[in-house]
């Protein structure tokens, strides 16, 4: 699968159960003050989605249903699209920011996310600051003059989506960010923090000296594999944060390309499942859980040292508007639970009811107000 393919997921139907999140007294959780409970650190882009036609796709050289990193031919796409299009859109994005956009939805707290990542002061750049403000995510984002914002063209032709990101100030995050007391100040507030796997590709040393504080302080460290390349080309950078992850998530081939990489000697993903959950881990306190999402097949998940498989929801083939960003949205329904004391349970299930709107819209976008139940 290609780093920026989002898979499908849907609503699953569980027994009850428990999530091992490191807070005490749910009910009494649900009643405190959210406020910047949930920091994330990832790689923004904004996303440009037009509607175009096969002869656009041909004119560089795309794939209507693909999802590729930019070369130099594609560059020009970004300003043309935004400049030639008529109806053109603009959407926060960047799987890390998608999750937490999701979740911040779902929280309804102003502020109780906030966003490490790093973009320009440009125009592109302002636009995706003012979207993710809007959505009440409170983004602390680093500036760099070395590259322009990172964006993601996204041409879409009928139900499919060819997808080109051009990485460009996304991959300029630097350590650095963390000195300056009001981004720290973030880290410390949180008491959960969810890494996407593509800052491994960036700034390592930020995402360790975070989780690293993080095991100490007992906060609750999440990690996502994010991209088969990453399990075998950073395979090292990932390992490093792995023993810090209390949470660790995946899909399919993210957790196949694992077991290759790491030499698990199976393929059998509930066996790799469970290999994840007893790799080596700094914090005791608590066990590692793992969930691995399988597009239309159940959800593998490891907790507690047991592996439960939560179905999903049934969903018809011409209900499904656009299959990007549904697995984005399934982590933030996730955490959106996770960090009020939800079981296990409710995590997987608010993850694949939302995953699932998600799936009857375009990209990662969802309506004004969020499920009730």
């Amino acid at each position: 699968m290609d780093p920026f393919t989002r898979k499908r997921a849907s609503e699953g139907k569980s027994e009850s159960g428990s999530c091992d999140n490191g807070q005490e007294e749910p009910e009494k959780k649900l009643k405190q003050d959210l406020t910047g409970i949930l920091l994330g650190y990832g790689n923004p882009l904004l996303d440009i989605s037009v509607q175009a036609s096969k002869d656009y796709l041909d004119k560089y050289d795309l794939k209507a249903d693909n999802a590729i990193l930019a070369e130099d031919k594609h560059k020009p796409m970004y300003k043309e699209m935004a400049d030639t299009f008529p109806d053109v859109e603009y959407i926060p994005g960047g799987a890390t920011l998608n999750s937490i956009r999701v979740a911040q939805w779902l929280l309804k707290t102003p502020k109780a996310t906030s966003f490490f990542g790093c973009i320009a002061r440009d125009e592109f750049g302002d636009i995706l600051t003012k979207a993710a403000n809007a959505a009440g995510v409170d983004v602390k984002f680093q500036y760099t003059k070395k590259e322009p914002t990172g964006t993601c063209a996204v041409v879409c032709t009928d139900k499919n989506r060819s997808l080109v990101a051009n990485l460009a100030a996304a991959n300029c995050f630097t350590e650095e960010h963390l000195d300056d007391p009001s981004n720290w100040a973030a880290v410390e507030t949180s008491k959960f923090i969810y890494f996407g796997g593509y800052p491994l590709t960036v700034c390592p040393d930020a995402m360790v000296r975070i989780a690293k504080y993080a095991a100490e302080q007992n906060k609750v460290v999440l990690m996502n594999t994010s991209a088969p390349f990453l399990c075998t080309f950073f395979k090292d950078a990932m390992l490093r944060m792995l023993p810090y992850a209390d949470y660790f998530f995946g899909n399919e081939s993210e957790a196949d390309e694992f077991a290759k990489a790491n030499d698990l000697g199976t393929t059998d993903r509930k066996e790799i499942a469970m290999k994840m959950a007893n790799w080596e881990k700094v914090n005791s306190s608590r066990s590692r859980t793992v969930v691995i999402t399988q597009g239309a097949d159940p959800a593998l998940v490891v907790a507690d040292g047991q592996l439960k498989e939560y179905p999903v929801i049934p969903i018809k083939e011409s209900e499904i508007v656009d299959s990007n960003g549904a697995g984005d949205a399934f982590v933030g329904g996730f955490l959106a639970q996770l960090v009020q004391g939800q079981s296990l349970d409710e995590c997987m299930k608010s993850g694949h009811r939302v995953a699932n709107i998600i799936l009857q819209r375009p990209g990662c976008t969802f309506p004004e107000q969020p499920p009730s139940s």
